[in-house]
Protein backbone atom coordinates (compact mmCIF):
# COMPACT_ATOMS: atom_id res chain seq x y z
CA UNK A 1 0.00 0.00 0.00
CA UNK A 2 2.84 2.41 0.87
CA UNK A 3 4.66 1.63 -2.37
CA UNK A 4 1.53 2.22 -4.42
CA UNK A 5 0.85 5.48 -2.56
CA UNK A 6 4.38 6.73 -3.31
CA UNK A 7 3.96 5.87 -7.00
CA UNK A 8 0.75 7.90 -7.16
CA UNK A 9 1.98 10.82 -5.05
CA UNK A 10 5.56 11.14 -6.36
CA UNK A 11 4.80 14.08 -8.67
CA UNK A 12 2.73 15.90 -6.02
CA UNK A 13 5.45 15.34 -3.37
CA UNK A 14 8.11 16.70 -5.69
CA UNK A 15 5.99 19.83 -6.32
CA UNK A 16 4.79 20.00 -2.67
CA UNK A 17 1.20 20.02 -3.91
CA UNK A 18 -0.64 19.73 -0.59
CA UNK A 19 -4.12 19.64 -2.18
CA UNK A 20 -3.34 16.67 -4.41
CA UNK A 21 -1.55 14.91 -1.55
CA UNK A 22 -4.59 15.43 0.71
CA UNK A 23 -6.89 13.87 -1.89
CA UNK A 24 -4.61 10.85 -2.28
CA UNK A 25 -4.05 10.46 1.50
CA UNK A 26 -7.79 10.65 2.30
CA UNK A 27 -8.45 7.81 -0.13
CA UNK A 28 -5.98 5.56 1.68
CA UNK A 29 -7.13 6.48 5.21
CA UNK A 30 -10.69 5.51 4.24
CA UNK A 31 -9.56 1.90 4.72
CA UNK A 32 -10.63 0.52 8.12
CA UNK A 33 -7.14 -0.76 8.95
CA UNK A 34 -5.39 2.61 8.47
CA UNK A 35 -5.23 4.90 11.52
CA UNK A 36 -2.90 7.69 10.34
CA UNK A 37 -0.93 8.76 7.29
CA UNK A 38 1.80 11.43 7.31
CA UNK A 39 3.59 12.68 4.20
CA UNK A 40 6.71 14.86 4.59
CA UNK A 41 9.04 16.51 2.10
CA UNK A 42 12.78 16.00 1.67
CA UNK A 43 13.49 18.32 4.63
CA UNK A 44 11.15 16.34 6.93
CA UNK A 45 8.59 19.18 6.92
CA UNK A 46 5.06 17.78 7.20
CA UNK A 47 3.05 18.25 4.02
CA UNK A 48 -0.08 16.24 4.86
CA UNK A 49 -1.10 14.69 8.21
CA UNK A 50 -4.29 12.62 7.96
CA UNK A 51 -5.94 10.40 10.59
CA UNK A 52 -5.99 10.13 14.38
CA UNK A 53 -3.09 7.84 15.25
CA UNK A 54 -2.47 9.45 18.71
CA UNK A 55 -5.78 7.88 19.77
CA UNK A 56 -4.85 4.51 18.28
CA UNK A 57 -2.15 1.93 18.91
CA UNK A 58 -0.62 0.06 16.02
CA UNK A 59 2.34 -0.64 13.76
CA UNK A 60 3.92 2.26 11.87
CA UNK A 61 5.49 1.71 8.45
CA UNK A 62 7.94 4.34 7.18
CA UNK A 63 9.31 4.46 3.64
CA UNK A 64 11.45 7.01 1.81
CA UNK A 65 10.24 8.37 -1.55
CA UNK A 66 12.88 9.02 -4.17
CA UNK A 67 12.98 10.57 -7.62
CA UNK A 68 16.02 9.22 -9.40
CA UNK A 69 18.79 9.43 -6.80
CA UNK A 70 17.31 12.31 -4.79
CA UNK A 71 15.03 11.97 -1.76
CA UNK A 72 11.79 13.89 -2.23
CA UNK A 73 10.07 12.93 1.02
CA UNK A 74 8.84 10.17 3.31
CA UNK A 75 5.54 8.39 3.98
CA UNK A 76 4.52 7.09 7.42
CA UNK A 77 1.53 4.75 7.62
CA UNK A 78 0.08 3.64 10.97
CA UNK A 79 -2.10 0.51 11.03
CA UNK A 80 -4.71 -0.05 13.72
CA UNK A 81 -4.49 -2.85 16.26
CA UNK A 82 -7.68 -4.89 16.52
CA UNK A 83 -8.63 -5.32 20.19
CA UNK A 84 -10.26 -8.38 21.72
CA UNK A 85 -13.37 -6.29 22.38
CA UNK A 86 -13.67 -5.44 18.68
CA UNK A 87 -13.33 -9.10 17.73
CA UNK A 88 -16.07 -10.08 20.19
CA UNK A 89 -18.26 -7.21 18.99
CA UNK A 90 -17.94 -8.41 15.39
CA UNK A 91 -18.33 -12.13 16.16
CA UNK A 92 -20.96 -12.10 18.92
CA UNK A 93 -23.70 -13.76 16.80
CA UNK A 94 -21.39 -16.74 16.23
CA UNK A 95 -20.46 -16.96 19.94
CA UNK A 96 -24.09 -16.80 21.09
CA UNK A 97 -25.16 -19.26 18.39
CA UNK A 98 -22.46 -21.74 19.43
CA UNK A 99 -23.50 -21.45 23.09
CA UNK A 100 -27.15 -22.11 22.25
CA UNK A 101 -26.24 -25.09 20.04
CA UNK A 102 -24.05 -26.66 22.75
CA UNK A 103 -26.77 -26.12 25.37
CA UNK A 104 -29.34 -27.70 23.08
CA UNK A 105 -27.14 -30.76 22.47
CA UNK A 106 -26.44 -31.08 26.20
CA UNK A 107 -30.17 -31.06 26.98
CA UNK A 108 -30.84 -33.67 24.29
CA UNK A 109 -28.08 -35.86 25.68
CA UNK A 110 -29.37 -35.53 29.24
CA UNK A 111 -32.94 -36.30 28.23
CA UNK A 112 -32.39 -39.17 25.79
CA UNK A 113 -29.14 -40.92 26.74
CA UNK A 114 -29.53 -41.21 30.52
CA UNK A 115 -31.92 -43.90 31.88
CA UNK A 116 -34.81 -42.66 34.04
CA UNK A 117 -35.72 -44.07 37.46
CA UNK A 118 -38.66 -45.93 35.92
CA UNK A 119 -36.34 -47.60 33.42
CA UNK A 120 -33.91 -48.61 36.18
CA UNK A 121 -36.72 -50.04 38.36
CA UNK A 122 -38.26 -51.90 35.40
CA UNK A 123 -34.87 -53.38 34.51
CA UNK A 124 -34.34 -54.42 38.12
CA UNK A 125 -37.71 -56.21 38.18
CA UNK A 126 -36.96 -57.95 34.91
CA UNK A 127 -33.66 -59.23 36.23
CA UNK A 128 -35.26 -60.35 39.48
CA UNK A 129 -37.99 -62.30 37.65
CA UNK A 130 -35.43 -63.85 35.33
CA UNK A 131 -33.37 -65.08 38.30
CA UNK A 132 -36.42 -66.61 39.98
CA UNK A 133 -37.45 -68.41 36.80
CA UNK A 134 -33.99 -69.83 36.24
CA UNK A 135 -33.39 -71.11 39.83
CA UNK A 136 -35.05 -74.51 40.85
CA UNK A 137 -37.51 -74.42 43.85
CA UNK A 138 -35.19 -76.48 46.08
CA UNK A 139 -32.57 -73.83 45.76
CA UNK A 140 -34.82 -70.89 46.68
CA UNK A 141 -32.79 -70.04 49.75
CA UNK A 142 -29.60 -70.02 47.74
CA UNK A 143 -31.34 -67.91 45.13
CA UNK A 144 -32.30 -65.35 47.76
CA UNK A 145 -28.71 -65.18 48.90
CA UNK A 146 -27.48 -64.81 45.35
CA UNK A 147 -30.11 -62.16 44.70
CA UNK A 148 -28.62 -59.92 47.34
CA UNK A 149 -25.18 -60.44 45.82
CA UNK A 150 -26.42 -59.62 42.33
CA UNK A 151 -27.81 -56.17 43.20
CA UNK A 152 -24.43 -54.59 42.49
CA UNK A 153 -24.27 -56.45 39.16
CA UNK A 154 -27.64 -55.00 38.19
CA UNK A 155 -26.32 -51.46 38.51
CA UNK A 156 -23.32 -52.35 36.32
CA UNK A 157 -25.64 -53.82 33.67
CA UNK A 158 -27.79 -50.68 33.71
CA UNK A 159 -24.75 -48.42 33.24
CA UNK A 160 -23.44 -50.62 30.40
CA UNK A 161 -26.76 -50.53 28.54
CA UNK A 162 -27.05 -46.76 29.02
CA UNK A 163 -23.55 -46.24 27.61
CA UNK A 164 -24.39 -48.37 24.55
CA UNK A 165 -27.60 -46.42 23.99
CA UNK A 166 -25.73 -43.10 24.41
CA UNK A 167 -23.16 -44.13 21.78
CA UNK A 168 -25.91 -45.02 19.30
CA UNK A 169 -27.66 -41.67 19.86
CA UNK A 170 -24.41 -39.75 19.36
CA UNK A 171 -23.80 -41.55 16.07
CA UNK A 172 -27.32 -40.68 14.87
CA UNK A 173 -26.91 -37.03 15.90
CA UNK A 174 -23.59 -36.73 14.07
CA UNK A 175 -25.07 -38.27 10.92
CA UNK A 176 -28.03 -35.87 11.14
CA UNK A 177 -25.81 -32.78 11.53
CA UNK A 178 -23.47 -33.84 8.71
CA UNK A 179 -26.38 -34.41 6.33
CA UNK A 180 -27.78 -30.96 7.11
CA UNK A 181 -24.35 -29.34 6.63
CA UNK A 182 -24.08 -30.94 3.19
CA UNK A 183 -27.61 -29.85 2.34
CA UNK A 184 -26.93 -26.24 3.41
CA UNK A 185 -23.68 -26.13 1.45
CA UNK A 186 -25.31 -27.53 -1.70
CA UNK A 187 -28.17 -25.04 -1.35
CA UNK A 188 -25.72 -22.14 -1.01
CA UNK A 189 -23.78 -23.14 -4.11
CA UNK A 190 -27.01 -23.69 -6.06
CA UNK A 191 -28.36 -20.27 -5.05
CA UNK A 192 -25.12 -18.50 -5.99
CA UNK A 193 -24.60 -20.30 -9.31
CA UNK A 194 -25.58 -18.39 -12.47
CA UNK A 195 -28.87 -19.47 -14.03
CA UNK A 196 -28.34 -21.44 -17.25
CA UNK A 197 -30.78 -22.48 -19.98
CA UNK A 198 -32.07 -26.04 -19.63
CA UNK A 199 -30.21 -27.16 -22.73
CA UNK A 200 -26.88 -25.64 -21.62
CA UNK A 201 -24.12 -27.28 -19.60
CA UNK A 202 -24.01 -25.65 -16.10
CA UNK A 203 -20.85 -23.64 -15.29
CA UNK A 204 -18.97 -24.90 -12.23
CA UNK A 205 -16.95 -22.58 -10.03
CA UNK A 206 -13.96 -24.90 -9.82
CA UNK A 207 -10.47 -23.66 -8.90
CA UNK A 208 -9.02 -26.07 -11.49
CA UNK A 209 -11.29 -24.99 -14.37
CA UNK A 210 -9.60 -24.47 -17.73
CA UNK A 211 -9.60 -21.11 -19.50
CA UNK A 212 -7.97 -19.49 -22.51
CA UNK A 213 -9.75 -16.14 -22.53
CA UNK A 214 -10.26 -13.32 -20.05
CA UNK A 215 -13.02 -10.73 -19.84
CA UNK A 216 -12.18 -7.21 -18.60
CA UNK A 217 -15.40 -5.54 -17.45
CA UNK A 218 -15.24 -1.77 -16.84
CA UNK A 219 -18.22 -0.24 -15.01
CA UNK A 220 -18.97 3.38 -14.12
CA UNK A 221 -19.21 4.09 -10.38
CA UNK A 222 -22.39 6.14 -10.73
CA UNK A 223 -24.12 6.15 -7.33
CA UNK A 224 -26.70 8.81 -8.28
CA UNK A 225 -27.38 7.75 -11.91
CA UNK A 226 -25.91 10.99 -13.21
CA UNK A 227 -24.93 9.56 -16.59
CA UNK A 228 -28.47 8.70 -17.68
CA UNK A 229 -29.64 12.20 -16.69
CA UNK A 230 -26.91 13.87 -18.74
CA UNK A 231 -27.97 15.53 -21.99
CA UNK A 232 -27.08 13.47 -25.10
CA UNK A 233 -24.89 16.27 -26.51
CA UNK A 234 -22.69 15.91 -23.40
CA UNK A 235 -23.03 12.16 -22.77
CA UNK A 236 -22.09 10.94 -26.24
CA UNK A 237 -18.75 12.84 -26.48
CA UNK A 238 -17.84 11.64 -22.97
CA UNK A 239 -18.56 7.97 -23.85
CA UNK A 240 -16.60 8.41 -27.09
CA UNK A 241 -13.60 9.72 -25.11
CA UNK A 242 -13.79 6.71 -22.74
CA UNK A 243 -13.95 4.33 -25.72
CA UNK A 244 -10.97 6.02 -27.36
CA UNK A 245 -8.92 5.79 -24.16
CA UNK A 246 -9.73 2.09 -23.70
CA UNK A 247 -8.86 1.08 -27.27
CA UNK A 248 -5.61 3.06 -27.24
CA UNK A 249 -4.74 1.43 -23.91
CA UNK A 250 -5.36 -2.03 -25.42
CA UNK A 251 -3.27 -1.27 -28.51
CA UNK A 252 -0.40 0.09 -26.40
CA UNK A 253 -0.54 -2.76 -23.88
CA UNK A 254 -0.55 -5.63 -26.39
CA UNK A 255 2.78 -4.41 -27.80
CA UNK A 256 4.45 -5.45 -24.52
CA UNK A 257 6.75 -8.49 -25.05
CA UNK A 258 5.54 -10.03 -21.79
CA UNK A 259 2.05 -10.33 -23.32
CA UNK A 260 3.16 -12.06 -26.51
CA UNK A 261 0.46 -14.42 -27.82
CA UNK A 262 -2.48 -12.46 -26.34
CA UNK A 263 -5.01 -11.15 -28.88
CA UNK A 264 -8.06 -8.88 -28.64
CA UNK A 265 -11.29 -10.67 -29.61
CA UNK A 266 -13.53 -7.59 -29.83
CA UNK A 267 -13.27 -3.83 -30.20
CA UNK A 268 -15.03 -2.60 -27.02
CA UNK A 269 -17.06 0.58 -26.80
CA UNK A 270 -18.65 2.34 -23.82
CA UNK A 271 -22.36 2.72 -23.19
CA UNK A 272 -24.23 3.80 -20.05
CA UNK A 273 -23.30 0.54 -18.28
CA UNK A 274 -19.60 0.57 -19.22
CA UNK A 275 -17.53 -1.60 -21.56
CA UNK A 276 -16.18 -5.14 -21.79
CA UNK A 277 -12.96 -6.23 -23.54
CA UNK A 278 -12.31 -9.91 -24.34
CA UNK A 279 -8.69 -11.11 -24.51
CA UNK A 280 -7.73 -14.57 -25.81
CA UNK A 281 -4.52 -16.62 -25.63
CA UNK A 282 -3.18 -17.94 -28.94
CA UNK A 283 -1.04 -20.56 -27.18
CA UNK A 284 -0.69 -22.15 -23.76
CA UNK A 285 2.31 -19.94 -22.90
CA UNK A 286 0.43 -16.64 -23.42
CA UNK A 287 -0.25 -14.82 -20.14
CA UNK A 288 -3.83 -13.84 -20.83
CA UNK A 289 -4.72 -13.49 -17.13
CA UNK A 290 -1.84 -11.06 -16.58
CA UNK A 291 -2.93 -9.14 -19.68
CA UNK A 292 -6.44 -8.73 -18.26
CA UNK A 293 -5.18 -7.45 -14.91
CA UNK A 294 -2.70 -5.08 -16.59
CA UNK A 295 -5.43 -3.70 -18.87
CA UNK A 296 -7.76 -3.18 -15.89
CA UNK A 297 -5.10 -1.34 -13.88
CA UNK A 298 -3.97 0.72 -16.90
CA UNK A 299 -7.49 1.96 -17.56
CA UNK A 300 -7.97 2.80 -13.87
CA UNK A 301 -4.81 4.94 -14.03
CA UNK A 302 -5.94 6.67 -17.23
CA UNK A 303 -9.46 7.31 -16.01
CA UNK A 304 -8.14 8.73 -12.73
CA UNK A 305 -6.17 11.40 -14.60
CA UNK A 306 -9.01 12.22 -17.02
CA UNK A 307 -11.56 12.31 -14.18
CA UNK A 308 -9.46 14.66 -12.03
CA UNK A 309 -8.78 16.95 -14.99
CA UNK A 310 -12.46 17.13 -15.93
CA UNK A 311 -13.47 17.93 -12.34
CA UNK A 312 -10.80 20.63 -12.22
CA UNK A 313 -12.33 22.17 -15.35
CA UNK A 314 -15.89 21.80 -13.94
CA UNK A 315 -16.78 19.22 -16.58
CA UNK A 316 -18.67 15.97 -16.19
CA UNK A 317 -16.72 12.76 -15.45
CA UNK A 318 -17.21 9.56 -13.46
CA UNK A 319 -14.83 7.20 -11.64
CA UNK A 320 -14.81 3.56 -12.70
CA UNK A 321 -14.33 0.10 -11.22
CA UNK A 322 -12.98 -2.97 -13.04
CA UNK A 323 -13.61 -6.70 -12.94
CA UNK A 324 -11.34 -9.36 -14.48
CA UNK A 325 -12.58 -12.94 -14.90
CA UNK A 326 -12.40 -15.94 -17.17
CA UNK A 327 -15.13 -15.85 -19.79
CA UNK A 328 -17.43 -18.34 -18.04
CA UNK A 329 -17.68 -16.22 -14.89
CA UNK A 330 -18.36 -12.85 -16.56
CA UNK A 331 -21.98 -12.59 -15.40
CA UNK A 332 -21.14 -13.58 -11.82
CA UNK A 333 -18.31 -11.04 -11.61
CA UNK A 334 -20.52 -8.33 -13.10
CA UNK A 335 -23.01 -8.89 -10.26
CA UNK A 336 -20.18 -8.80 -7.71
CA UNK A 337 -18.81 -5.62 -9.25
CA UNK A 338 -22.23 -3.99 -9.06
CA UNK A 339 -22.92 -5.02 -5.45
CA UNK A 340 -19.48 -5.10 -3.79
CA UNK A 341 -17.13 -3.09 -6.03
CA UNK A 342 -15.83 0.30 -4.91
CA UNK A 343 -14.66 3.14 -7.12
CA UNK A 344 -11.15 2.75 -8.57
CA UNK A 345 -11.12 -0.88 -7.36
CA UNK A 346 -10.39 -4.05 -9.38
CA UNK A 347 -12.02 -7.43 -8.57
CA UNK A 348 -10.46 -10.64 -9.91
CA UNK A 349 -12.31 -13.97 -10.32
CA UNK A 350 -9.88 -16.42 -11.93
CA UNK A 351 -9.07 -20.14 -11.52
CA UNK A 352 -5.85 -21.28 -9.85
CA UNK A 353 -3.88 -21.24 -13.11
CA UNK A 354 -4.84 -17.60 -13.72
CA UNK A 355 -3.88 -16.60 -10.18
CA UNK A 356 -0.47 -18.24 -10.71
CA UNK A 357 0.07 -16.09 -13.82
CA UNK A 358 -0.41 -12.88 -11.86
CA UNK A 359 1.04 -14.07 -8.56
CA UNK A 360 4.61 -13.00 -9.31
CA UNK A 361 3.54 -9.50 -10.34
CA UNK A 362 0.60 -8.32 -8.21
CA UNK A 363 -0.73 -8.60 -4.68
CA UNK A 364 -4.37 -9.35 -3.84
CA UNK A 365 -6.54 -9.79 -0.76
CA UNK A 366 -9.88 -11.48 -0.10
CA UNK A 367 -13.23 -10.09 1.03
CA UNK A 368 -13.80 -10.05 4.78
CA UNK A 369 -16.77 -12.16 5.90
CA UNK A 370 -17.90 -13.37 2.43
CA UNK A 371 -21.59 -14.21 2.12
CA UNK A 372 -21.51 -16.31 -1.06
CA UNK A 373 -19.23 -18.78 -2.83
CA UNK A 374 -18.33 -16.13 -5.45
CA UNK A 375 -17.33 -13.59 -2.79
CA UNK A 376 -15.17 -16.26 -1.16
CA UNK A 377 -13.37 -17.03 -4.46
CA UNK A 378 -13.03 -13.37 -5.54
CA UNK A 379 -9.71 -11.51 -5.05
CA UNK A 380 -9.21 -7.73 -4.82
CA UNK A 381 -6.22 -6.03 -6.48
CA UNK A 382 -3.94 -4.59 -3.78
CA UNK A 383 -0.85 -3.40 -5.67
CA UNK A 384 1.89 -4.48 -8.08
CA UNK A 385 5.67 -4.76 -8.06
CA UNK A 386 7.86 -1.90 -9.24
CA UNK A 387 8.61 -3.43 -12.64
CA UNK A 388 4.98 -3.92 -13.56
CA UNK A 389 3.98 -0.46 -12.32
CA UNK A 390 6.75 1.08 -14.44
CA UNK A 391 5.46 -0.79 -17.50
CA UNK A 392 1.96 0.52 -16.84
CA UNK A 393 3.20 4.07 -16.20
CA UNK A 394 5.07 4.03 -19.54
CA UNK A 395 1.95 2.75 -21.33
CA UNK A 396 -0.19 5.40 -19.61
CA UNK A 397 2.19 8.18 -20.67
CA UNK A 398 2.27 6.87 -24.25
CA UNK A 399 -1.55 6.96 -24.45
CA UNK A 400 -1.80 10.46 -22.92
CA UNK A 401 1.00 11.85 -25.08
CA UNK A 402 -0.54 10.55 -28.29
CA UNK A 403 -2.28 13.93 -28.75
CA UNK A 404 -5.68 12.40 -29.49
CA UNK A 405 -7.33 12.76 -26.08
CA UNK A 406 -7.61 16.51 -25.67
CA UNK A 407 -11.32 16.92 -25.04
Amino acid sequence: MVTQLIDEARLAMENKDRVSLSVIANRYTSEQDVARLVITDGKNDVLVPVGNAPMQKGDTIRQIATQGESVIGTVELTLKDVSTGEIIAMQWPFVVGSLILHLFLWLIYGYIARPTKEQINALSRDIHSYKLDMVPPADNKDAQAQEEGDIDGQQHTIVKRAALKSKTIHQELNAYLKSHQRTDKDAEETADAPVQPISAQPTKLSAAREFDSVSVNIMFHDEYNMLERLAPEMRMPYLALCTQLLNQAIDELLTQPILSGVQLQNRPSFDDKGACALLKADNRHAKVALAGVMLGKLYLMLNKIIHDKHIELSRFALPVKVGVSDEGQTDALERLLDSKGKKEQMLILLPTEGLKQIGHHVQVYSFKRPTSVYERECAVFDGANETLMQRLADARNAVLMSGNNEK
